[in-house]
Parts: structure tokens; C-alpha cells; sequence
């Protein structure tokens, strides 16, 4: 089923990302993670992009698949093309459509210094202008409440986002963020620049402070006084920090919710003990 087709008027949808494996962390974690999540009823689960990097890996096509399959559930492959050629694209793609898969996330993906990032797609929306002309998919975008950090100017940034639409994107996820301000003022300038597909808001549980750094680094999110408070006040007690990082996110998405936001996308970690104490928060709302 294509993902567009869950957004209703009125409604908000529920959905979840897991990680594919890396060296010390096996495939079967995952599914054992996914296999309590399910319970938790996403509307889909999106999988990011294979730990390798290249076309080669298929952990992210053999966890899609595995939720598709086992669950019933929608599932979403992340894909990204920065370091990636056409036929590269085109093996990956090949592989979803064998195995079921109907949505794909279409990503730049990260730029690294000591890689020389292929010419074939230098942006999200030429990959994404690329799997539109195939067909067979439907495609959502990412976009950044705070703004890209690429880009030139926020106003650049929306520009660039409306690009991605009318190249083919249905939807969007968006970045994480700390402060629902920052969402609801990135929607409505969306929404001024005539992008009106359904936005979900990506929110991130942070429970512990390497994890708040690493965020922040990857991504430029801000974080709002009240949010360094909390942080600040329980650094040295791992089982309270925990703790207030959840209620913070459950606050969040209850502000959300109360507004009429499009879709709540919990980045999960892999970690259905966190999720399952939110999804409890927020259960009734939905």
C-alpha cells in the first residue's frame, strides 16, 4: 500500500524507524526489536539506509520485507544517492519492487570528506525526480524544520523542498527537532510556498547525553532552555535523564497531536522499551 493513502483529514498517523545492523549488532536484534514494536501498532516503519553504504548491502530491503511479511505492516525503505550512480540506484530498486517494497524515503544522504560523492544525483530530488520516471513507488521527502544546514537561506531551503514535491515526493518526514515552534512556523511557510502534502514531525526520545550531542552535531537542532534544564539537572543520574527525556518527547507529541499535525514519525533506535512508554502516553490521542 502506498504510505500517501494513510493521510487522512483529521487524522494523525503513527509511524516508527529502526536501523538496519552493523558489525555488533546483528540482523536478528533487529527483528527481536521490530517483533515488539509491532505491538505498538505504526501505521508503517521506515528503515534507514544499509550500514555499508552501497548497493551491495540489502539489510535495509531484507528488514523492510521482514515487516511486511511478518507483521503486515507498511514498511518504508530510506535510500540515499549521494555515493551512488544510476545503476547503482537501479540494482536497489530492482531488489524493493522484488520483495514487496512500495515506498521509499529519498535521501541525499550525507556528504564525507574524504569521499568524492558521485555525479549522478547531487540532490534529493534529482533521485527522487529519477524513481518518480520509473514508477512503481511512491516516494516521501525529508525536510528540516530548522533548516538544512546545507542550505543558503531558509527561504532558499523551502525553494529547494518545493523542487522535491514537484518532482514527486507525496510526503514529507521531517528532521528532528526540540521545540514545536520551529515545526509549526517551518509548516506554515511550506504551506504559504504552496507545498501542501502531508508533513509528519519527526521526534527523537533523547535518553542519554552522548546521544543529545551526537544529535545536535549531525543535525544543528536546537535545544530550547527548558529541554537543557532537564539535561542539565540529571547528566549524572542515567535512570532520571531517561526518564525526562521521554515525558519530554510525550509532551511534544501531545502538542502536536492537539494541533492537527499531519503524522508523529518516532525515531525509535531500535529500543521498543522507550517507544512502548510513549506510545502509553499517547495511545488514547491517536
Amino acid at each position: 500500500m502506498e504510505i500517501k493513502k494513510l493521510y487522512k483529514p483529521g487524522k494523525t498517523v503513527f509511524s516508527l524507524e529502526v536501523f538496519p545492523p552493523n558489525k555488533t549488532y546483528p540482523i536478528e536484534t533487529v527483528y527481536k526489536a521490530i517483533d515488539e514494536l509491532a505491538a505498538f501498532s505504526p501505521a508503517y516503519i521506515s528503515v534507514t539506509y544499509g550500514a555499508g553504504g552501497n548497493a551491495a548491502d540489502r539489510s535495509t530491503c531484507k528488514i523492510a520485507a521482514y515487516i511486511k511479511e511478518k507483521h503486515g505492516i507498511e514498511s518504508m525503505a530510506h535510500l540515499t544517492c549521494i555515493n551512488s550512480t544510476k545503476a547503482d540506484v537501479d540494482i536497489l530498486l530492482d531488489d524493493f519492487k522484488s520483495n514487496g517494497i512500495e515506498n521509499i524515503l529519498a535521501l541525499r544522504g550525507d556528504l564525507k570528506p574524504d569521499v568524492e560523492p558521485k555525479k549522478d544525483f547531487l540532490h534529493a530530488s534529482d533521485l527522487t525526480a529519477y524513481i518518480a520516471a520509473k514508477g512503481g513507488f511512491d516516494i516521501a521527502g525529508a525536510c528540516y524544520p530548522e533548516t538544512h544546514l546545507d542550505a543558503e537561506s531558509p527561504e532558499k531551503d523551502i525553494e529547494n523542498l518545493k523542487i522535491k514535491v514537484e518532482a514527486g515526493a507525496s510526503h514529507l518526514i521531517s528532521q528532528l527537532f526540540f521545540d514545536n515552534s520551529f515545526f509549526y512556523d517551518f509548516v506554515k511557510r511550506a504551506k504559504a510556498a504552496g507545498i501542501n502534502v502531508p508533513i509528519s514531525a519527526g521526534i527523537m526520545p533523547v535518553t542519554n547525553t552522548k546521544q543529545i550531542q551526537r544529535m545536535v552535531t549531525l543535525c544543528g537542532a536546537s535545544l530550547p532552555q527548558k529541554f537543557v534544564k532537564i539535561m542539565q539537572k540529571y547528566e549524572n543520574n542515567p535512570e532520571a535523564l531517561r526518564s525526562a527525556g521521554i515525558a519530554y518527547a510525550a509532551d511534544q507529541i501531545v502538542d502536536l497531536i492537539s494541533t492537527g499535525v499531519d503524522g508523529i514519525h518516532l525515531y525509535a533506535m531500535n529500543n521498543p522499551t522507550v517507544t512502548g512508554k510513549i506510545y502509553e502516553s499517547i495511545k488514547t490521542l491517536l
